[in-house]
């Protein structure tokens, strides 16, 4: 499957972005295919104040209806989640969801790393990572994690986003699969999606 080593079967897509990426995330979201097999869970910070009219504003872009999982909801084949304001997102052995307000991790609640490390501990190498723009170190422990557990790593390129700290952070700490435009993490998504077919 052109560049990209898909003989994997992958169980979800995590994705994980602050400053810059609402932009990608949209792109994304609003050309996916509608049949999009795996789930989508997404951990973008936000202003914790500010608690309706994100998801609404994803929604209206997306093919596929957006939600914010409430505590111990299961995670569905082609379901689109996002991380709730001012909640960290877990992800549970049992393929579930777990909310908690815990202390802020690098200044943030929610914390990428946070969902990305729990997502690869239960799904280990089914799990593709995708961090997108950010400004600060969010996410690139997150990335290691999956890494480490034989998942696929994705970054947008650092040169096309608008905050580029968080995609170089974690080019720092591990070595990423692929460096991507999101134009790339698109067409990436569905070329991925036609092995289920």
């Amino acid at each position: 499957m052109s560049q990209y080593n898909l003989s994997n079967i992958y169980k979800a897509v995590v994705i994980g972005g602050s400053a810059g990426s609402f932009q990608g995330v949209t792109k994304i979201l609003s050309q996916l295919p509608e049949d999009f097999e795996l789930p989508i869970i997404m951990c973008l910070h936000r202003l914790k104040h500010v608690r309706n009219g994100f998801v609404e504003a994803l929604s209206i872009k997306s093919i596929k209806e957006v939600t914010e999982p409430a505590d111990k909801e299961s995670i569905k084949k082609g379901g689109v989640y996002l991380a709730p304001s001012n909640y960290h997102l877990s992800v549970e052995l049992g393929n579930r969801f777990s909310l908690s307000t815990e202390e802020m991790v690098n200044n943030s609640r929610p914390s990428i790393d946070i969902t990305l490390e729990t997502a690869a501990y239960v799904f280990k190498n089914k799990l593709i990572g995708i961090l997108l723009s950010g400004a600060n170190r969010d996410g690139a422990i997150g990335m290691m994690k999956i890494k480490q557990k034989g998942g696929m790593t994705l970054v947008q390129d650092p040169e096309e986003c608008m905050i580029d700290t968080m995609p170089n952070a974690a080019l720092q700490v591990t070595e990423i699969d692929h460096v991507l435009k999101i134009d790339q993490i698109l067409d990436f998504l569905i070329e991925l999606n036609k092995q289920y077919k």
